[in-house]
């Protein structure tokens, strides 16, 4: 589009820059209204303008058809050549050369996985394919919390369970692991809530965790510590992210932040009561404590400290984090209070907020150990797969789930339907998937059976609608590489399925005398929804 634009702005000798936009097929390929721009400057009629524009780009030949309508909108018919020209062009790279870093899954230890933290890594993993796409320097990185009072939640039970013998952990089966440790983090989490006493004892092992003096205590950590990561990389891999680089942990930025924030008294954090925090009230967030009176380090301290971390890792030029849109207000303030202790850091960090992920049930929360776990999800998708006749593969399940999750515009929650997610006649992965090796199968079938090239310059109307919604696809790519919203993407193959539907209906394709033409359309299809499903991290298949 961008070619087009700079095109029209020569051939018709503008200054001013040349929007486009498309019209309804009937009008056009493009449409401008860079003569209502002008009028105002030149004071004179719009409509006699794009008159004038509309003459110049007739007599160059490079259009088959300009019309002008309304107070002065020019619409463009490109020709049937310069539209398959179109086609096959990429979206540009906008950020060659940039270094980005994000974080793709954050998951803590100790506690089972759950579609939120599902829903997470597939978006921030997403996101990561765009920047790709787009040209920069990307680095997938992961941050959890191997320390603080979760894992004193987890550990108050998991000591029970054990009794003084580390090794009973190792009765637990494999494939129960982390239903396990999501029992044992509930039970934790409900003794906090529920007993005063225990309550002491679970702030004592939350302190433990930073040092883990004690024998027993430090065999059961190291054992749970393993199993979660075992799980969190096995199951990130299943959604089909791509690995990590580097996987932070708080433990390691705690002691940097801490640093920092006292570094930083009182410029930018005041002591209360002995606790040091950051008035967030003054920047759109919230007052939050980052150390507390005893001197640890809490989550914010440990946030700026991974801030610190990131950049002299990394040096980006921008570090996403993608969190749940109840963290905003948090991050508000942390980003607040880095800036301020960072300067030449100021918005390098973003943080990328998501909806919730809800179920018939509603909402869904890890703090009390209520949650609907990940192996759950990957099993009902599993199950209606399986009810509609087809083979769940983990790529199926996979695409699935992502393109469920990509649909919805990002920071809109998602109300997840599992027969509607692998639906291979609706809006959904499966079908996106299924269209992909149907075109596979039509180029595999007449492999052997090409007739001579159709001219190019005929195209009828059912060609050029497919050809016309092929072309638009280096746009859409751009626009969510520069907006980071996969779900344009996710619109547009749907389009482009139905569109692709409507031309099989009505074109005969193998046997047909536009055989070779229209075996060139579906081949310029296939592959776009090959790299639109790639961008995507869903699997294009062959056959399904």
């Amino acid at each position: 589009m961008n070619e087009i634009a700079l095109k029209i702005q020569r051939i018709a000798g503008l200054d001013e820059p040349v929007t486009l936009t498309r019209p309804e097929p009937q009008f056009g390929d493009f449409a401008t209204n860079v003569a209502l721009q002008l009028a105002g400057k030149l004071g004179k009629n719009p409509r006699e303008i794009a008159e004038e524009i509309a003459t110049k780009l007739r007599e160059s030949g490079e259009f088959a058809e300009v019309t002008v309508a309304g107070p002065g909108f020019i619409n463009l018919r490109l020709t049937d050549a310069a539209l398959f020209d179109l086609a096959s062009v990429g979206p540009r790279l906008s950020a060659v050369d940039s270094t980005v870093v994000i974080e793709t899954n954050n998951p803590n230890p100790f506690k089972a996985m759950h579609i939120g933290h599902a829903f997470n890594a597939i978006l921030g993993d997403t996101v990561a394919n765009l920047l790709e796409a787009s040209g920069a320097h990307t680095y997938r990185v992961s941050y959890h919390g191997d320390v603080g009072a979760h894992v004193g939640k987890s550990m108050y039970a998991l000591l029970r369970y054990v009794d003084g013998r580390p090794e009973k952990l190792l009765e637990v089966p494999e494939a129960e692991r982390n239903s396990f440790m999501s029992r044992m983090y509930a039970e934790g989490a409900k003794a906090y809530k529920e007993d005063e006493t225990a309550k002491a004892e679970i702030d004592e092992l939350a302190r433990q965790s930073f040092t883990r003096e004690d024998s027993v205590y430090a065999a059961v950590y190291e054992t749970v510590f393993h199993w979660s990561f075992e799980q969190i990389d096995a199951t990130v891999a299943r959604l089909g992210n791509k690995p990590i680089v580097k996987r932070f942990l708080e433990s390691e930025a705690d002691a940097r932040g801490v640093k920092i924030v006292k570094d930083n008294v009182p410029k930018v954090f005041q002591e209360s009561d002995g606790a040091l925090i950051f008035k967030g009230s003054e920047y759109g967030s919230f007052d939050n404590v980052f150390v507390n009176r005893n001197g640890l380090g809490l989550y914010g301290a440990r946030d700026i400290g991974l801030i610190q971390l990131k950049n002299e890792q990394y040096h980006p030029d921008k570090s996403y984090i993608v969190t749940a849109e109840e963290q905003k207000d948090y991050f508000k303030g942390v980003l607040a209070a880095a800036s301020l202790c960072f300067p030449e850091l100021k918005d390098v960090t973003v943080n990328i907020s998501t909806g919730t992920v809800k179920l018939t049930t509603g909402k869904m929360s890890s703090r009390d150990g209520d949650v609907i776990e990940i192996a759950w999800l990957f099993d009902e998708v599993a199950n209606a797969i399986r009810d509609r006749g087809g083979e769940p593969t983990e790529a199926v399940v996979a695409g699935a789930l992502r393109y469920a999750f990509l649909k919805v515009r990002i920071g809109s929650d998602v109300v997840f339907d599992v027969n509607e997610s692998v639906s291979i006649q609706g809006n959904s992965g499966p079908y996106l998937q299924y269209a992909h090796a149907r075109a596979f199968s039509i180029l595999e079938k007449a492999a052997d059976s090409r007739q001579p090239t159709a001219d190019r310059e005929s195209l009828d109307e059912n060609e050029r609608s497919l050809l016309r919604k092929i072309g638009e696809y280096s746009e859409v790519a751009e626009k969510a590489m520069t907006e980071l919203l996969p779900h344009h993407i996710c619109t547009y193959l749907y389009e482009l399925a139905q569109e692709f539907n409507r031309f099989y209906e009505k074109c005969r394709i193998i046997g047909d005398e536009r055989e070779a033409l229209r075996l060139e359309l579906v081949t310029l299809y296939r592959d776009t929804l090959a790299h639109g499903l790639g961008l995507l991290g869903i699997a294009a298949p062959e056959k399904m």
